[in-house]
Formats: structure tokens, C-alpha cells, sequence
């Protein structure tokens, strides 16, 4: 009899023994899905900051659906950006609308040709290979017709893809053409300044990148 009850007794405090182990072991495994889910809420939130980040990167600054019409004389920040020396550095791309007289497609004979805009003094006849684009001007009027603050509306108004010219969704863009002063008539040469940074020459509808070789405000 005493044997039996020392057995009883013996598996007793085993069983016990046993779901003590149990309990022990499976506390954490509920500490570490706690923790779990606190990681993936951060996690989560960081992931939501950074496409709400990413979803204002692509909303236009200004939402204007077309170009301001200007017509105006070049203000001074315009000038220091436009005048110069400048060299058709390649081509960029071609306006949906028409062709013009330079080489379809490629505008080789063009790349590398240098040319002048002074404030009193505009020439390309260093575009050598064109006479219809070679113009010597005294006193040239430039004019500031267009600004445009988003890739909508300027190629709602140019036909020109925007990505080809690697013109950004909220570039500033302002669109200059020159006029003779002894005749007020235009030349089949305009440009578009980008972000007071970037110079494009527009051959009636053939872009090119341009790069400044020297400075002139004079």
C-alpha cells in the first residue's frame, strides 16, 4: 500500500513538474509574436510613409493647364541664363507637328556648331551647313513669349514630348524667339530655357541640347 501511494505521489510531482516546462516554454513564444507584430506595424507605417512621399513627388506644383502667354522683353535672371556662346552639344527630338530643313532624322550636320547671343549681337552662322538657319542680327529683339510649369501644359502647346527634351514634370519652362529689329520679323530659330539651367535650340521643330563654351553679357 505505502508503495503505491509513493508512485502515486512520484507521478504526481512528474505531471506537475511537466506542466511547469510547458508554461515556462510557451511564455515567450507569445512574447516574441507580441513583438512580431510591433515590427510589422512599423514596418507597415514606414512603408506608408515612403508611398505617400513618393505619391506627392509625382502631383504637379503648379496645375495650370496652359502656358502664360508673356510677350515681354527678357528680365535680367533670364538674360544671364540665355546670352553667350553656345555649342549643339545633340540631338533630343522632334515636335508631332511638322518637319523642318535640318537632317531627318539624326541633325548630324548640325552637332558641334557653335553660335553667338549677346545682348546687342546675335549670329549662327556658325550652323554652317544650313543657310536658311545662318543669321548675323545688330540690336536682335528677343522676346519671352511663353512659360510653362508643368510637362502638360507644354506639350499641350509645343506638340513635343517632354521626356525626349528631359523635361521634368514641374520644370520651368520659358520659350524665347528673336525678331530683326530692322524688320520686326522672326527667324526660324527659338530655344526653350529650362529652370534658368538648361539651354534647347529649337530648329523650327527639331530640338538640340546646347552646352555654353563661354559666358556674355555684353
Amino acid at each position: 500500500m505505502k508503495k503505491g501511494l509513493l508512485v502515486c505521489t512520484t507521478i504526481m510531482l512528474m505531471l506537475l513538474s511537466a506542466c511547469e516546462n510547458v508554461e515556462t516554454t510557451s511564455t515567450p513564444k507569445t512574447s516574441n509574436t507580441s513583438n512580431n507584430r510591433e515590427e510589422n506595424a512599423t514596418v507597415s507605417n514606414t512603408t506608408s510613409e515612403h508611398e505617400s512621399e513618393t505619391d506627392e513627388s509625382v502631383i504637379p506644383k503648379n496645375t495650370a493647364e496652359y502656358c502664360d502667354d508673356v510677350f515681354t522683353n527678357l528680365d535680367s535672371e533670364t538674360e544671364k541664363s540665355f546670352y553667350g556662346t553656345w555649342k549643339v552639344e545633340k540631338l533630343l527630338g522632334f515636335a508631332n507637328s511638322y518637319n523642318d530643313a535640318s537632317e531627318y532624322p539624326t541633325g548630324q550636320k548640325i552637332i558641334g556648331d557653335e553660335f553667338i547671343i549677346k545682348k546687342d549681337f546675335f549670329s549662327s552662322k556658325g550652323l554652317k551647313n544650313y543657310n536658311v538657319y545662318q543669321h548675323e542680327l545688330k540690336n536682335p529683339l528677343y522676346k519671352l513669349n511663353f512659360t510653362c510649369y508643368n510637362t502638360d501644359s507644354f506639350y499641350r502647346l509645343f506638340k513635343t514630348d517632354p521626356d525626349a527634351l528631359n523635361i521634368n514634370l514641374n520644370d520651368k519652362v520659358k520659350y524665347i524667339v528673336i525678331n530683326d529689329s530692322s524688320t520686326n520679323l522672326g527667324i526660324p530659330l527659338s530655344f526653350f530655357i529650362v529652370n534658368n539651367d538648361r539651354l534647347i535650340l529649337l530648329l523650327e521643330a527639331t530640338s538640340f541640347e546646347l552646352k555654353k563654351v563661354t559666358d556674355s553679357l555684353n
